[in-house]
């Protein structure tokens, strides 16, 4: 019986040129939880990981504070879903990260006028009519997330380690929760919206079959510093 801890990235650097890489507090998030894990973790798990920079950047700093012998297995199909051209598509002054993070800095409320944004950009994105538009459509984004689980999943029921360890991204893991509980789009997109950075999910596998124990945790961060709880 092996028990899934599904991980989101660290704080990225939101509205720079390049969002994918972890600011100062995203790395610090990441220290956090590597000396968390061994509280949760009583033996070295099996760690996979996307190839994306704030996966892997993730990944490095949590297990160098307490499992730096453990391998990383990188996967791309772990990867996030292009959330820049998902915006640009919604909105093309969006394809400017700048532009959008000024627009948010501005609103009176950021985190709602965020969460706005977002909403109406993903409900183009899942509605039918534009799939053709997108370089991955949200059927082949959530495809390809069911098949690198359903890999995993066979891997571990053959192995059969106690703990694995994903770091992943919000998308993935509301897609993988989203399946689980039967979610539609828009419910599991509200869920991506809610899990916050270097959060964990777990599931635990029973045979092939996974169960969902836990969804986004991260009392460990506000335990050690409040400051440390951020979801963009």
């Amino acid at each position: 019986m092996t028990t899934i801890y599904l991980v989101r990235h660290g704080q990225a650097s939101f509205g720079a040129a390049s969002y994918d890489q972890l600011s100062d507090l995203g790395m610090q998030q990441a220290r956090v939880l590597g000396a968390y894990l061994p509280h949760i973790l009583q033996e070295t798990p099996y760690v996979v990981a996307g190839n994306m920079q704030r996966h892997q950047q993730t990944a490095q700093l949590a297990l160098a504070e307490s499992f730096s012998h453990a391998p990383i297995h990188t996967l791309a199909a772990w990867n996030e879903f292009n959330h820049q051209q998902v915006f640009s598509h919604y909105d093309a002054r969006f394809a400017q990260p700048e532009f959008l993070k000024a627009q948010v800095a501005k609103a009176a409320s950021p985190r709602a006028y965020l969460a706005q944004i977002f909403n109406q950009a993903i409900a183009r994105w899942t509605n039918g009519d534009f799939h053709h538009e997108y370089d991955e459509s949200w059927p082949a984004f959530k495809q390809r997330v069911e098949q690198a689980f359903a890999d995993l999943c066979q891997h571990l029921a053959q192995t059969q380690p106690r703990y694995a360890v994903v770091f992943s991204s919000g998308g993935v893991i509301a897609v993988l929760a989203g399946k689980i509980l039967g979610l539609s789009p828009e419910k599991t997109f509200a869920l991506n919206w809610a899990i916050s950075n270097c959060s964990f999910t777990t599931l635990r596998l029973v045979g092939d079959e996974p169960q969902l124990l836990s969804l986004n945790e991260h009392h460990y961060l506000k335990a050690h510093n409040n400051n440390l709880l951020t979801w963009i």
